[in-house]
């Protein structure tokens, strides 16, 4: 099945590299320099997966996993940004690629962990039943959350998602909570 990714160096020769030894028909490699972007894009995108698939297990439909998705990205960026990493590059295949994929896909283990969730089930009963399956977003959510607080970065999707993880706060609470916040300018 045809798949496009990108690779990112800080040498645009080591991504050139990169990009020729993986590119092949079937497999598209685009290159990026922007190394922080793209790793914090394809390790926050599991947490908003998580949050994709609360949606998805509280059965709250298309427009609800829409907008979660749309603010997770513009809360990516503030998140790259303050990280060091641009905003440009969450508009790409490492933000808005990755995180349509991972928040969509019945194969998503991440938006799986989040559907259970929504539908009632506690965490430790569902990271169980995966057994080895590892869903990173769960361990993310701790790092990010973290990193916000000691850059001052607003993350109220991650910060929601770490209290239903870790502080075992009602799905449907979390969700009351981001939709109650202050009113404010989209771009913002």
């Amino acid at each position: 099945k045809p798949t496009v990714v990108v690779v990112a160096a800080a040498s645009a020769a080591d991504a050139k590299f990169a990009q020729s030894v993986l590119i092949s028909p079937g497999f598209r490699v685009y290159t990026a320099d922007d190394v922080t972007g793209v790793e914090l894009g394809g390790a926050l995108k599991n947490v908003f997966a998580i949050a994709a698939g609360i949606i998805d297990g509280m059965g709250l439909g298309d427009n609800a996993k829409a907008a979660l998705m749309t603010r997770g990205i513009a809360e990516m960026a503030r998140f790259g940004v303050a990280l060091g990493g641009r905003a440009e590059t969450f508009s790409g295949l490492a933000g808005i690629g990755d995180l349509i994929v991972t928040c969509c896909s019945g194969h998503s283990r991440n938006r799986h962990v989040g559907e259970e969730l929504g539908r009632g089930r506690k965490l430790a009963e569902i990271l169980a039943a995966m057994g080895m399956v590892v869903a990173e977003g769960v361990k993310t959510a701790a790092g990010a959350q973290m990193l916000a607080r000691r850059y001052g970065v607003e993350t109220p999707i991650v910060n929601e998602i770490h209290a239903v993880l870790y502080e075992s706060k009602d799905p449907r609470r979390a969700l009351r909570d981001l939709m109650a916040r202050p009113p404010r300018p989209e771009r913002d």
